[in-house]
C-alpha cells in the first residue's frame, strides 16, 4: 500500500502541495486529477523520489520493506517529458528499456510482440521513430513503461496526443495491468476516458485535495441537478451576468448549454434566465459526468479561497 500523509511542498512563496492525505490500494487504478498548476506534477515528482517532501510522508510497503518514495525496481513511469530515441526503431527503443530493467531477450520478445499487437503496431517495429505519429509514439512511450512487469505504474497525461480511437485502445492497456495486477496512478485530463476506468479518485485544486474516495460513490453523492439546454439559434452566455456568475454553465456547442443547478437553485428560477437568451427548444435532465462534478468542485473551492483571502484582508486591515 502506498500511504501518503500531511504532505507539503512549497517553492519560494507558493504552496505547491497543502497537507495532503491519502492512500493508494494495491491493484487498483487511481485518478490523480486537477487543472494546471494544481499541484499534481509537484506530487508526482515526490511520489518518485525526484523532489523531497517539506513536510508530511510518503510511505510504500511492499512486503517486509517499506521505502519514502515508489522506488525505481518496483515503478513503470511514464513522465510529463517523453524520452525515446527518434532516430532507433521501435524495436530498439523498446529494447533499451527492457534491458535497463533486467528484462531477459527472451521475455523481452514475448511482452514487446504482444503490447505491439495490441496497439496494433507490430508492422511498425523496424522503423525509425520518428517515422511514427505523435499518437503511435506515445503507444511506444506507454509500452516502454511496463516491459519488465513493474507492481506499481505512474502515468503522467497518457492520453496525450491520441485520437478518440487511440484513447480507447488506452484504456484497453490499462485495464489489462490492473487484470494483470499493477496498480495504476493515472494522472489525465479527460474525464470521460478516467470515468471509465479508475477505482477511486483524487482531485486537487492549488494544492488541496478537494475530492478524494471512491469514484462509484463520489458520483452518486453529486448529484445535483443537471439541465441540458438546446436553442434554436446560437447564444451567447457572456452577455447575461446573472446567469454566468450566478450557475456552473458549460457550453456544449453554440446553441447548447449544460447548467448545473445546485441544493439552493430551482428551475423556476433559471427558466426566465433562460428563455432571455433566445427560444428554448429542448429543456431536459440528465446524470451528472465526472466532468461536471470536477467544473463544479473547482469552481467551489476557488470562490471558497477568494472569500477566504478577501476576509483576510479585511481584517489585517
Amino acid at each position: 500500500m502506498l500511504q501518503v500523509s500531511n504532505l507539503e511542498k512549497h517553492y519560494q512563496s507558493v504552496t505547491a502541495v497543502n497537507g495532503l492525505t491519502f492512500d493508494v490500494n494495491p491493484g487498483e487504478i487511481f485518478a490523480l486529477l486537477g487543472p494546471n498548476g494544481a499541484g499534481k506534477s509537484s506530487l508526482v515528482k515526490m511520489l518518485v523520489g525526484f523532489t523531497q517532501a517539506d513536510n508530511g510522508s510518503i510511505t510504500l510497503t511492499d512486503g517486509d520493506e517499506t521505502h519514502d518514495y515508489i522506488p525505481s525496481h518496483l515503478l513503470g513511469y511514464l513522465p510529463e517529458d517523453r524520452g525515446l530515441y527518434p532516430e532507433k526503431s521501435v524495436k530498439q527503443n523498446l529494447a533499451f528499456f527492457a534491458t535497463l530493467h533486467g528484462v531477459s531477450k527472451t521475455d523481452f520478445e514475448g511482452r514487446c510482440l504482444h503490447w505491439l499487437e495490441k496497439f496494433n503496431l507490430t508492422d511498425r517495429i523496424d522503423e525509425p521513430l520518428k517515422a511514427l505519429s505523435k499518437g503511435n509514439q506515445q503507444k511506444v512511450q506507454l509500452i516502454s513503461a511496463i516491459l519488465h512487469q513493474p507492481k506499481w505504474v505512474l502515468l503522467d497525461e497518457p492520453f496525450s496526443g491520441l485520437d478518440p480511437i487511440n484513447q480507447e485502445l488506452v484504456v484497453t492497456f490499462l485495464a489489462e495491468l490492473k487484470q494483470q495486477g499493477m496498480t495504476v496512478i493515472l494522472s489525465a485530463h479527460q474525464m470521460a476516458m478516467v470515468e471509465k476506468l479508475a477505482d477511486r479518485v483524487l482531485l486537487l485544486n492549488q494544492g488541496s485535495a478537494v475530492i478524494y474516495g471512491e469514484l462509484e460513490e463520489i458520483l452518486l453523492a453529486k448529484q445535483a441537478a443537471v439541465i441540458h439546454v438546446r436553442y434554436a439559434d446560437q447564444v451567447d452566455i457572456t452577455s447575461l451576468d446573472e446567469l454566468k456568475n450566478n450557475y456552473v454553465v458549460e457550453t456544449v456547442k453554440s446553441n447548447q448549454l449544460l447548467i448545473t443547478l445546485q441544493n439552493n437553485q430551482t428551475l423556476n428560477g433559471l427558466m426566465p434566465l433562460l428563455a432571455s437568451l433566445g427560444q428554448v427548444v429542448e429543456l431536459k435532465n440528465q446524470a451528472q459526468s465526472l466532468h461536471t462534478i470536477y467544473l463544479n468542485a473547482v469552481a467551489a473551492h476557488n470562490s471558497e479561497r477568494s472569500s477566504s483571502e478577501g476576509s483576510s484582508v479585511e481584517i489585517s486591515q
